[in-house]
């Protein structure tokens, strides 16, 4: 499949009075046309930083190198206006809090509006027809286009934010911890509409992002392990989360609860220690003050990503990584 996005080497700082926050600091993977890719990790490894640099990039974030091509244009490097032309009409995103997103000002009809104008509209009519087919498409009355945002539920703003960052049906959609906020049966509900969105052609690919690697079993064709902004490791779903080769994976997944299993048969398992700091990162693997499994070679010398099986990639010396340097 082709490659829609492809990002090689990116590094995302936060500027700060101390120094540079290094939240994503060489990171490189592709998504494929026709896939949903999910991206996990624990808070503060870098997944929201990593996304919202490719569409949402401001002060104090900065971009210190690498490239992140989509359909061919470096989108590191695109003006002002070039980012505002392409913004949810090929790249959306459901942001992080996404039922906070919509302006509670504004009836639903008039943010789509307001949207669609910028974007070279003129005809009314036809914008807010599009919009109540789409209501309809997930599930909710058109009346919901005449209402305000805090008129609606949880679940409902959550659909009403998804029509409207799909509206003009983007190549890439990235969907932002969209489930965070949401009970199990409404989660299964987004999951099912960004199935759909898909097999309408309504979007291309997707980017998933997570905190919750049961949720990616159920929608996401690849996964990129994240921490403390470096990869982890990447390959098919179904692999990472029934053989991972990273011990930060495994101790993901031992951390989720299992339907059926007793809290007095099995203990869930924590990662020990605390994230490190990324203001001033330790040499070498950045997990070796957490991992397990540390040897020596983890305190000095940085794993790259070797292959363990076919698309299946871990940074981990356990692996035979090697230096980075």
């Amino acid at each position: 499949m082709t490659a829609i996005l492809d990002v090689r080497d990116l590094k995302i700082y936060y500027k700060t009075p101390v120094g540079y926050v290094k939240a994503v600091d060489g990171v490189s993977f592709d998504v494929k046309e026709g896939e949903v890719f999910g991206i996990a990790g624990e808070s503060g490894c870098g997944k929201s930083t990593l996304v919202h640099s490719l569409i949402l990039r401001k002060p104090p974030m900065v971009h210190m190198g690498g490239e992140a091509l989509f359909k061919g244009r470096d989108l590191m490097k695109l003006s002002k206006e070039e980012e505002r032309r392409i913004k949810y009409t090929e790249l959306s995103i459901i942001p992080q809090y996404a039922m906070n997103a919509l302006n509670p000002t504004k009836k639903i009809k008039d943010i789509v509006w307001d949207l669609a104008r910028e974007h070279g509209a003129e005809d009314r009519r036809e914008v807010e027809k599009l919009l109540r087919e789409r209501l309809r498409m997930v599930k909710l009355s058109e009346k919901v286009a005449d209402m305000y945002p805090v008129e609606l539920s949880g679940g409902m703003r959550q659909r009403a934010t998804m029509v409207v960052s799909t509206l003009m049906n983007p190549d890439l959609l990235i969907a932002d911890e969209v489930t965070s906020a949401l009970d199990v049966t409404t989660q299964r509900v987004v999951l099912e509409l960004l199935h759909y969105f898909m097999a309408e052609g309504i979007v291309k690919s997707i980017i998933f992002v997570t905190h919750d690697l049961a949720l990616l079993d159920k929608i996401a064709d690849r996964v990129m392990i994240l921490y403390a902004g470096k990869v982890a490791e990447i390959g098919p779903t179904e692999e990472i989360i029934n053989s991972p080769g990273h011990p930060y994976t495994s101790l993901l997944l031992e951390s989720l609860p299992k339907i059926g299993v007793h809290y007095k048969q099995t203990k869930l398992r924590g990662i020990p220690g605390y994230p490190i700091s990324l203001l001033n990162p330790p040499s070498g693997c950045r997990f070796y003050p957490r991992c397990p499994y540390g040897m020596e070679i983890c305190q000095h010398v940085e794993p790259k990503l070797s292959a363990v099986d076919d698309g299946h990639l871990v940074a981990c010396h356990l692996h035979g990584g090697e230096s980075n340097e």
